[in-house]
């Protein structure tokens, strides 16, 4: 230390104003804290060495060679049981059905990272991370579900009172699980018809119901029950919580997400950076026009401020024009994450 405090001090480490001495400061690493346990992971879920993977105390190898499928394995997971078969039957149904639903925008971005000589997981990610507050909405939509179930078990409000309290709150929003989406498409009524027929329907479908009903009586326009209101009650009748089914329907996609990320690299060839190129056919913004000199400037210029409020609700209306700009957007007062 005594040599460190015969070099040149820097910058101003050498005032007396610092509440310690710099050149005096210890080096090394502090000693450890014994009197506390080290910090480590706990995890009730799974642990594994090299000869075995056990999850929520089931050996998984024992599992497979049982029978057991990856069905069972999300029951294990996530409830720390294995499933009754009607219930096993009944996830595979929701699994199979989300699996892959064409070229949705979700299956059109795993392709298009996938032209940029990406990982497969990446495509994935980028699929999965498009789903949004469209697959948000199964966490928003299940804990309305449990809220309500709970206001009428405390309370003992009748269920096609609380039905008709949420259409009027939440019609138009996705979170609601009736929209106009399913219209011409049997797909979300069968999916309840086939829990009811396994004996796998219980409170949180029949308050769906009940919602759909009173959300057809208050729309100006036909609506139904949706998929995400399907697949949601399903999944918490067959006791998941909401943010499982997000987790479980999100993963189950990128299934899908895969195939198609995989179709793409072995149908099409690979984009090379700056090979896309974008012709003036497909731009429709300003014509062409000469850069001004900056003695010039002055001319061209124009301010963004306004000065009184005509002029700014015009300025306001002429910016909405310009697309790419934000200013057309809808601004959600609501902070969509607080409902997830």
């Amino acid at each position: 230390m005594g040599d460190l405090k015969k070099k040149k001090v820097i910058g101003n480490l050498d005032d007396p104003k610092l509440p310690y001495d710099y050149g005096t400061r210890p080096y090394g690493t502090v000693p450890k804290d014994t009197t506390r346990p080290g910090f480590q992971w706990l995890s009730e879920v799974a642990y594994k060495n090299k000869h075995r993977i056990v999850a929520r105390g089931y050996d998984t190898t024992e599992l497979m060679e049982a029978g057991y499928g990856l069905v069972d394995m999300q029951f294990i997971d996530f409830q720390s049981r294995i499933p009754l078969i009607e219930e096993e039957k009944m996830l595979n149904y929701v699994m199979i059905l989300s699996l892959e639903d064409g070229l949705s925008l979700p299956a059109i971005l795993s392709r298009t990272v996938a032209r940029s000589k990406t990982f497969l997981t990446q495509a994935c990610g980028a699929s999965i991370l498009a789903f949004g507050h469209a697959y948000g909405a199964y966490s928003a939509f299940g804990n309305m579900l449990n809220d309500a179930l709970k206001e009428m078990e405390q309370e003992g409000y009748p269920v096609e009172e609380v039905a008709l309290e949420l259409a009027q709150a939440y019609l138009g929003e996705p979170a609601l699980g009736v929209s106009n989406l399913m219209l011409k498409d049997p797909a979300a009524k069968r999916m309840f018809a086939r829990a009811e027929k396994l004996g796998v329907s219980g409170k949180h479908i029949a308050l769906t119901k009940e919602i759909v009903k009173a959300a057809q009586q208050i729309s100006d326009s036909p609506v139904d029950l949706d998929m995400l209101g399907a697949i949601g009650a399903t999944m918490m009748d067959l006791g998941f919580s909401p943010e499982a089914t997000w987790a479980i329907i999100a993963i189950t996609r990128s299934f899908g997400a895969g195939a198609h990320y995989i179709e793409e690299v072995e149908r099409e060839e690979m984009t090379g950076l700056g090979q896309e190129l974008t012709p003036k056919e497909f731009y429709d913004g300003p014509e062409d026009r000469p850069v001004p000199s900056l003695d010039d400037r002055d001319k061209n210029a124009k301010t963004a401020q306004t000065f009184d409020l005509d002029a700014w609700k015009q300025a306001f209306e002429e910016r909405k024009k310009l697309h790419g700009s934000g200013f057309a957007i809808v601004e959600e007062v609501e902070d969509p994450s607080v409902k997830t």
